[in-house]
């Protein structure tokens, strides 16, 4: 029997990947306060000159969201576009039919748009799986949830308000 390759929990980061500090967004994509969260963390990303990096993991409240696990899931197909298709699914968060996930795949500009559902985006399966478990792990139980990684926090979960001031503050970020 041969074991599956391990995931990297580290694929979707947006910011500079050597950046001193990580925010790990444990998120679905239908729940509403990860989308008021998503333009607040670009904003503390590109505001952090450098500093600061966004790690993305999946954590779909099925039982909560009908669409959240098809959404990881076409996300997560969709590859090299990624960051394009988590802007859309956010602005579009009432509406992740199949029929809807594939038109902004094809926007997004995925060559195969049809391979963000149904089988096809099951091969992606184990990456959603692998970052639930890890958030499960971590003591996640609801989105959005953020982990942040440095010398202070070292991986800990952060449980102040996703509001920029406040992130700054706990980052020890400050704004001229």
């Amino acid at each position: 029997m041969t074991e599956a390759p391990v995931v990297d929990l580290y694929r979707h980061v947006y910011g500079k990947p050597d950046a001193p500090i990580t925010v790990v967004e444990y998120g679905d994509f239908e729940c509403p306060y990860c989308g008021a969260a998503a333009p607040v963390l670009r904003e503390l990303v590109d505001g952090s000159e450098g500093r600061v990096r966004l790690v993305w993991r999946h954590f779909p409240l099925f039982t909560v969201h009908p669409f959240a696990l098809t959404a990881a899931l076409a996300a997560e197909a969709s590859g090299e576009h990624f960051w394009d298709m988590h802007t859309v699914l956010f602005k579009h968060q009432a509406r992740l039919s199949d029929g809807d996930l594939e038109a902004y795949a094809a926007k997004v500009g995925v060559g195969t748009p049809s391979a963000v559902i149904g089988d096809a985006a099951q091969q992606c399966r184990r990456f959603v799986e692998a970052d639930y478990a890890s958030g499960v792990e971590l003591g996640v139980r609801g989105t959005p949830t953020l982990c942040i990684e440095d010398s202070v926090y070292d991986g800990r979960l952060y449980t102040g308000r996703v509001e920029l001031r406040a992130l700054r503050a706990a980052l020890g970020l400050t704004r001229a």
